[in-house]
């Protein structure tokens, strides 16, 4: 079957909202004829009704490369993008696309709700920490999975087997390097598109399936200044964060909340305690009032006496004290005196109360 009439048929299946099938019918197409931008932008539109995001952006993304004047290409990416939440990427796409469709008012509502959008994450961008933790190193082959797509973009399946060329991370504060272990490979046969939180690398061969790997990241990136380089046994690919917080995993989860690190205070500071209540006590506060109420408490009797040899214990100098202690031992509990000069001197003996005798208790 010629590849119009398949694009015939696709279309036909996009209309009853059979949008597997117009992939699939897309896809053979594609193949037919690998160089028709209207096929993959097409296939673009189709991936998004079935939620395929970062499909369809990579569709856009070669529909564009062979053709840069269809402006429904950059309108579909831009939609994607919106999805992914990568509204600075999306709002680039979806102004090239206006400037070569004026009239479409699609574009300026799009390109508005982007302007929202990233007003909204200025507004809630927490201060920015520094991650002072060591650097980390991760490898996928048992956690992230990639997104296999054939030499025509072919969308398919996530895959359990074991992907042609292996790949990890690691990262410092501000950037994230990615490893991708093939060995030989021409500068020239390798193509890297950084998103706004999407990578993608595609690596095309003679004779061979290209190799794409197209991850959403776990975090934001700045696009404009990420590299990458192309080595003989690897291809080595900086990414520059756009928020200098932990990533737990080279790939996006919506499972995943971001974690940020505390703050520490420079200078000297007291510590604060934490508390699991909405509204935290001050214990600082706290311990000061509790020492006032006791300072101001009015205690009678023996309380009040007590209180008043305390006071004069704590505000008292060194000599004072070891003469309040010593007599008070040395007397079993009868004499109290200040008098270091007078106490130094001797044994203090006890002196009982009143009608009442002094006793030694034998151990």
């Amino acid at each position: 079957m010629a590849s119009s009439d398949l694009e015939t048929k696709a279309k036909e299946a996009f209309i009853d909202d059979h949008f597997e099938l117009a992939v699939d019918l897309y896809t053979q197409a594609i193949g037919l004829s690998p160089t028709t931008a209207e096929l993959f932008a097409d296939r673009a539109q189709a991936n998004i009704k079935l939620r395929n995001f970062t499909e369809a952006v990579a569709d856009a993304n070669k529909a564009i490369e062979l053709d840069s004047t269809m402006a429904k290409t950059y309108l579909r990416k831009g939609v994607a993008c919106i999805n992914l939440e990568e509204y600075e990427t999306a709002k680039a796409a979806l102004e090239t696309g206006a400037s070569l469709a004026p009239h479409d008012s699609r574009f300026i509502k799009l390109i508005k709700e982007c302007d929202e959008h990233i007003a909204e994450e200025a507004a809630e961008q927490p201060e920015q920490l520094v991650d002072k933790a060591p650097i980390d190193v991760a490898t996928p082959n048992n956690l992230p999975s990639f997104v296999g797509l054939s030499s025509q973009g072919t969308s398919m399946p996530v895959s359990s087997t074991k992907p042609r060329y292996r790949h990890e991370f690691y990262q410092k504060p501000e950037e994230v390097v990615v490893t991708i272990f093939a060995k030989g490979i021409p500068a020239n046969s390798v193509v890297v598109d950084f998103g706004e939180q999407i990578l993608s690398v595609t690596i095309e061969l003679p004779d061979e399936e290209a190799y794409h790997f197209q991850p959403r990241l776990f975090g934001k990136i700045i696009p404009m200044k990420c590299g990458y380089e192309v080595m003989s046994t690897k291809i080595e690919i900086r990414l520059v964060k756009a928020d200098t917080v932990h990533w737990t995993s080279l790939e996006y989860s919506k499972d995943v909340v971001f974690v940020q690190k505390a703050v520490v205070p420079s200078g000297k500071q007291k510590p604060t305690y934490p508390s699991s209540k909405p509204n935290r006590v001050d214990w600082d506060k706290l311990e000061a009032q509790v020492k006032k109420e006791e300072k101001d408490e009015k205690l009678d009797g023996d309380a009040a006496l007590n209180k008043f040899f305390r006071d004069i214990y704590k505000d008292a100098d060194e000599d004072t004290r070891r003469a309040m202690s010593k007599s008070f031992v040395e007397s079993n509990g009868t004499v109290l005196s200040t008098n270091w000069k007078e106490v130094g001197l001797k044994k203090v003996e006890g002196s009982p109360p009143d009608g009442m005798d002094l006793k030694k208790w034998e151990y």
